[in-house]
């Protein structure tokens, strides 16, 4: 329904039919789904556009759903510049003010969260943002910039899963929270280029993250765990380097399904509607390389992949409507807004 230039995220305000789509030049679009009037939204920041970087991710909180559509609080995550030519995601916290169903600014946007510390380059950002089902925390990932060696280093937040309080402060009960600083903002590290956080009906948060060449991650992100990059992955280097793979006494946490090939996942949600019923608590994960979407059955703490469907394209993002349908953002300049339903 509609193309968009280089959609990276998609969402709907929740309990309503409305889909905001982040364009990565830094454009914020807004969808009817039931009229297909578009809009774009005011008030968004400055992004640092340029390789994997400009706005990025989009979150609303399930407890607004009754709301009216402006005076919803709206999340946003961003590539945000530093000094001396570094850079680093930013995640912000606003308020819509909407003059109809298309037509919104955000209004006393706060960066809430800044990524430490600002590196050089414009990969692996990540900034995926998830709320907690209980509606009290705000999940981050925090991608490792390409650096390598500080997603093993908690004493900053690249390569890691932070959990936040909804205003941006560290939540407490997080495991490094008697370090104080950006460590106690820390909820598992180890992590390299994360590009889906999702929640299953029993409450426990899953993440798929991109491996090297080779070793695509499908994790349970498990308080206080270290998942090993770089010391461990089922990839290796680009130069073809080896990487020790994942071992069970290697100390680190094992990924649920990994992937060699790479299916390079773009995104990720856990379905829980009705219209297909047979996925429901199954992951969903749009591929980019890949060109599908790969369907992963989920049992209790365990996964394996079920399916796989061919779309001949790069998918970016995925969301589930409020009748259970499925929305799928293709990649790239020109990137189509698809809808995806039961026969």
């Amino acid at each position: 329904m509609g193309s968009f230039a280089e959609p990276w995220a998609i969402d709907f305000a929740p309990g309503t039919a409305i889909l905001f789509v982040t364009e990565q030049a830094g454009s914020l679009k807004i969808l009817d789904t039931a009229t297909g009037e578009v809009g774009t939204v005011a008030g968004v920041p400055q992004v640092d556009y340029g390789g994997q970087g400009g706005l990025g991710d989009i979150a609303f909180l399930d407890s607004e759903a009754s709301a009216a559509l402006g005076e919803r609080t709206i999340y946003l995550s961003w590539a945000e510049a530093g000094e001396g030519n570094t850079r680093g995601a930013a995640v912000g916290k606003g308020t819509l003010a909407c003059a109809g169903p298309t037509s919104c600014t955000i209004e006393g946007l706060e960066v809430i969260w800044r990524q430490t510390p600002k590196v050089p380059g414009r990969g692996h950002y990540s900034h995926r943002l998830s709320i907690s089902p209980d509606g009290r925390h705000l999940f981050v990932a925090s991608g490792e910039r390409q650096k390598g060696a500080p997603a093993q280093d908690t004493s900053n937040t690249l390569g890691t899963i932070v959990r936040l309080n909804l205003d941006g402060t560290p939540a407490a009960g997080n495991p490094l929270e008697d370090k104080g600083g950006v460590s106690g903002q820390i909820w598992s590290w180890g992590h390299r280029n994360i590009l889906g956080l999702a929640w299953d009906a029993s409450g426990h948060l899953w993440e798929v993250e991109h491996g090297p060449k080779g070793g695509d991650e499908l994790n349970l992100v498990r308080r206080g765990a270290n998942y090993g990059w770089p010391e461990r992955s089922n990839g290796n280097h680009y130069n073809g380097d080896p990487i020790p793979d994942h071992d069970p006494a290697d100390g680190f946490a094992q990924p649920a399904v990994s992937w060699t090939p790479v299916i390079a996942p773009g995104d990720m949600i856990i379905y829980s509607g009705t219209m297909f019923a047979d996925w429901q608590g199954d992951a969903l994960i749009p591929g980019l390389a890949s060109q599908a979407l790969v369907r992963v059955a989920i049992d209790g703490e365990t996964a394996q992949e079920a399916a796989r469907y061919d779309f001949g394209t790069r998918l970016r993002s995925i969301a589930q409507g409020p009748d259970g349908a499925i929305w799928i953002a293709e990649d790239g300049k020109g990137g189509r807004v698809l809808k995806l339903t039961a026969q």
